[in-house]
């Protein structure tokens, strides 16, 4: 399994800190975003990483370092437009896809050593399930995810890390060019086929750093202990 970290983007909803900066080497507790989701990706013996970035590659080259391949995104165009610039290199394996926003501190070795085929997708009881991705579930089996629904059938969110088998690139193909693209009219393809299955990592296991308030709330998570970096990476 290889990894792709989506870091593209202006990070508008973080501004003015992202005027000089990317949103990914904001600080929680002294140590950036990244390092938290580098630190989970490599403790689950995923090595070969993808990071797209914007106009701000450099710095989180320089902050990461060596042993990652580095993808520069001109102009912001899209998720399907800056997975498409990770393709080579990321083809014919299993992918865990990464939107740089959001750290976890569930362990995911004992799934991704499990994984086959399909799909997994990260779930999280969430307050305002209106701003997220929602899972729709039957019979305790999801069957669709509806974005930023004004009546959530759920209060589950589907969270900004996925793992997809080696059919991924072929599904983005078939609805990249749809209107309003978001990942979720990939994982879709997953779950009309029944394929795709939903992992819970709790109500404090996973969040979104990419607002003032939810970086704030990473950040006291951090310092209760929720939240850590674990090995050297």
């Amino acid at each position: 399994m290889k990894a792709i970290i989506v870091a593209g983007g202006h990070g508008s909803r973080l501004l003015p800190m992202t005027n000089f900066t990317h949103k990914t080497l904001l600080p929680l507790c002294g140590r950036p975003i990244i390092d938290y989701a580098m630190a989970t990706i490599r403790n689950a013996g995923i090595n070969e990483i993808t990071i797209i970035g914007n106009r701000f590659i450099n710095k989180i080259r320089e902050h990461v370092g060596g042993g990652v391949n580095y993808v520069l995104e001109e102009e912001p165009r899209g998720v399907a437009a800056a997975l498409q610039l990770a393709r080579e290199g990321n083809e014919n394996c299993p992918l865990i896809i990464w939107f740089s926003d959001n750290i976890t501190n569930i362990e995911l070795k004992p799934e991704i050593d499990e994984f086959s085929s399909g799909a997994l997708l990260l779930t999280r009881e969430v307050e305002k399930p209106q701003d997220f991705g929602v899972a729709v579930f039957e019979n305790g089996v999801i069957v669709d995810v509806v974005e930023k629904p004004n009546n959530p059938p759920s209060n589950l969110a589907v969270g900004g890390i996925y793992i997809f088998d080696d059919t991924f690139w072929t599904r983005l193909d078939e609805v990249q060019d749809l209107p309003n693209f978001s990942i979720s009219d990939v994982t879709k393809q997953y779950i009309k086929e029944g394929i795709a299955r939903t992992v819970s990592v709790g109500e404090n296991t996973w969040i979104d750093c990419g607002t003032p308030e939810s970086l704030l709330r990473a950040g006291q998570m951090v310092e209760q202990g929720i939240f850590t970096i674990k090995g050297a990476f």
